[in-house]
């Protein structure tokens, strides 16, 4: 069955630099669209960043560009977020996101925290 398993997640100043990984089986990684997506406590989940197949075009909120980078490994089936210069802002679970044979999967999530 389709997995997606998040880390890399974790408490760091303003100004500071997380990787967050997930690692996908189950399901054909190279054929899939990813997305990253986060929850902020007491809001709705949103679209941060996402990676498309062949071309590896790559999309992300306003909020996040020029900050945040995902990249994905069809070797490994791994999709990465870089994320740099944090805000207090970007505190959230974040979630991997494949939307696969016609249906959302998601993983746990990580959570992220940025406080001084």
């Amino acid at each position: 069955q389709v997995q997606l398993v998040e880390s890399g997640g974790g408490l760091t100043q303003p100004g500071g630099s997380l990787r967050l990984s997930c690692a996908a089986s189950g399901f054909t990684f190279r054929t899939s669209v990813m997305r990253w997506y986060r929850q902020a406590p007491g809001k709705e989940r949103e679209l941060v960043a996402t990676i498309t197949i062949f071309t590896s075009i790559t999309l992300y909120a306003d909020s996040v560009k020029g900050r945040f980078t995902i990249s994905r490994d069809n070797t490994k089936n791994m999709v990465y977020l870089q994320m740099h210069s944090l805000k207090p802002e970007d505190t959230a679970v974040y979630y991997c996101n494949a939307p696969v044979g016609g249906m959302n999967y998601w993983g746990k999530g990580t959570l992220v925290t940025v406080s001084s």
